[in-house]
Formats: structure tokens, sequence, C-alpha cells
């Protein structure tokens, strides 16, 4: 009997609701290979509500996958690495496993938020690279399932092929970065650019591009930032993306992205200095948290929406961890996830 008599078996055996409770559980690759049993199979397996249910057991299962974007792999005696596209790895685990794609030795930057199992990558290179091969597109990947689908270039980079790289570096080369996150209301993601105001011959100003999948195309978000963004990690939480600004007295500020609103939340626990490599940004158990290296420790704070304070989770102490790996002391840990119910805060 072969596997698609057995499934149609167990389709007859069992209602459709046990099915579908059965198939939620089932990795998302192997789901591809379902829904050719059946047009119900098929229906069920796209439809948003079992996808969301499939990605949250997925989530609950145990521990999460750590997704390494352009890994850099030395060969003995040379100097030019290999760029491996995608890579996992599983915490808790030393192993990590390759995964194929038709953009290998092509360095990506990956945007630090994922959506329902998808992550944005876009070009990185050397800004000569970055200027003469920006046709490169946005790629939305499903590392799982190996699906990607590349996005048109957006105006930014519009902007900078028709400058060409030497009159890009005049007007003041600074900061661009690309965001992802997700209309919470809509379930649609969203891929966002943001540039501050030397890239484009403004002044005091960061520009926002928001891709929209059901036209294919990028437009701008009005009105913008009321502050230019620091051009570090952001976060992405409950439908909103997070960022640091660049002004006299530091503040979080927030994109909704259902209603493509900026707004300025709250100022960070901490002072800010000079080194932006001192604090990072991040999401932890689905609370917006900072962090800042304050040697011989780096502490944790997580946004409290309700009443707007910020709650000390936990102290990190950098002399034992860096001992300990061997690591050098030249920027803030970037925290990836809380692994175990423990309250200890130190």
């Amino acid at each position: 009997m072969s596997k698609k008599q057995r499934c149609l078996r167990m389709e007859s055996l069992l209602r459709h609701d046990v099915v579908e409770c059965i198939l939620e559980r089932v990795p998302a690759k192997s789901l591809l290979r379902f829904k050719a049993v059946s047009k119900q199979w098929k229906t069920t397996i796209e439809s948003r509500l079992f996808q969301e249910k499939q990605f949250r057991n997925r989530q609950e299962s145990g521990d999460p996958d750590v997704l390494m974007v352009s890994v850099l792999k030395y060969e003995d005696g040379s100097d030019e690495p290999d760029i491996e596209a995608l890579r996992t790895l599983v915490l808790g685990s030393s192993s990590s496993v390759k995964i194929p794609t038709c953009w290998e030795d092509t360095y990506y930057f990956v945007c630090p938020s994922s959506c329902d199992g998808l992550v944005c990558l876009y070009f990185g290179g050397h800004i000569t690279l970055f200027v003469y091969q920006n046709v490169l597109p946005v790629l939305v990947v499903n590392p799982t399932t190996r699906w990607h689908r590349p996005l048109p270039i957006c105006k930014f980079q519009q902007h900078i092929i028709h400058l060409g790289e030497q009159s890009y570096l005049d007007n003041g080369y600074a900061f661009f970065r690309l965001d992802f996150g997700k209309d919470k209301f809509t379930g649609t993601c969203k891929p966002v650019w943001l540039y501050n105001s030397y890239e484009v011959g403004l002044e005091n100003h960061t520009t926002c591009e928001v891709f929209d999948f059901s036209t294919n195309a990028w437009r701008y978000v009005t009105p913008t930032a009321p502050y230019r963004i620091i051009g570090g990690e952001s976060a992405y939480v409950d439908g909103s993306l997070y960022w640091f600004t660049d002004c006299e007295e530091t503040k979080v500020v927030s994109l909704d992205l259902h209603t493509e609103a900026f707004q300025v939340i709250s100022k960070p626990p901490f002072a800010f200095t000079n080194s932006f490599n001192e604090f990072v940004m991040c999401n932890l158990d689905n609370r917006l948290c900072v962090s800042k290296m304050n040697w011989p420790n780096q502490v944790i704070w997580s946004f409290h929406s309700g009443n707007k304070t910020w709650d000390k989770l936990y102290s990190i102490d950098l002399v034992q961890t860096l001992s300990m790996f061997d690591l050098p002391k030249i920027v803030a840990f970037m925290p990836l996830a809380v692994l175990d119910g423990d309250n200890n805060n130190n």
C-alpha cells in the first residue's frame, strides 16, 4: 500500500477534525507532500488558521532553531572564504545542517525577526558591490521548505544605483537597513526599508518604505519616524517594529504594522553612550527587551506595555562568561531565547 493510500485510509477511518489535529504536529516539509493526498487535505494545509496552529506547535515542541546566514568557511591556506547561504543550528546541540539554495557565495544580511517561519534577506556586501550589484533582490525565504520569493528593488535601491558609488559616498553614506514583521490583524508579513537623510539628500529624517504583497510594490510610509533611527538591531514584537532613536535624549520608537504609524513609546532604562555596540534590542518571550553592556555585567530589561515601565530580568556576569568561552570584550551579547523557566535573575 502506497503512502497516499495509507493517508486516504486514515481519512476514511477518522473524522477530518481529528486528521487536522494530527497534521498540525507534522513538520512543514512533510506537509508539502501531504497536500497531494486529496483536495481536502490541500485546502486544510493551505488555510491560514491551520498554518498558525502548525507553527505554534512547532514553536512549543522544543528548543528554538537558530538560522545562520552567509556563513563564511575558510579552507586551509585560503584567504577567500566560501559563503554558505543558510545553515540551521538547534540550540543545545553542536550539530548544524546546511540548507542548499540557488544564491550560494553571495553575502546577505538577515532581518533580525522572522514571521511564521519566514525570514527576509537583503544584500549586504562591500559598498562598491552594494552600488553595482544592488539589483540583487530582497529575498523572503522559508528555510524549512526552501521556498523563496524575490522582491522588486525598492526606491532606495533605485536611487543608489542611479547615483553610482562616488556620488553615494559624497552624499554621506551612513545608515540603511531592512526589517521584517507582521500585521497581527491581517496576518500579512511586511518587509520595511529604513534609511537616514544622508542617503537621499535630506536632513534630520529617516525615510521608510513598506512592501505591499498585494500590489508587488514598495510604497512610502508617511508621516515618517519623528526622529532619526540609530543603525543598531531592531526588534519585532506583537505586530510592531521597534528601534532606538538618534537624538539628544535617546528614545524607543515603534512602527505599528497594521496602521503603519510611528510613535515614541518610552525612554530606555539606561544612559546612552556614543558606542552603539554596547546596547541591543530584542524579543524575548514575545516581550520587547533592551540590554546594555556595563562592564563587568550585561543587564537585560523587559518593557511593560501597560504602564510603560521597564523591569530588570537578568544580569549576566561578563567576566565569567567571556573567560569560560574565550570571547573578546567587543560588543554586547544579543539575547536569543530563554531556554528554561528558572526565575534566578543572575
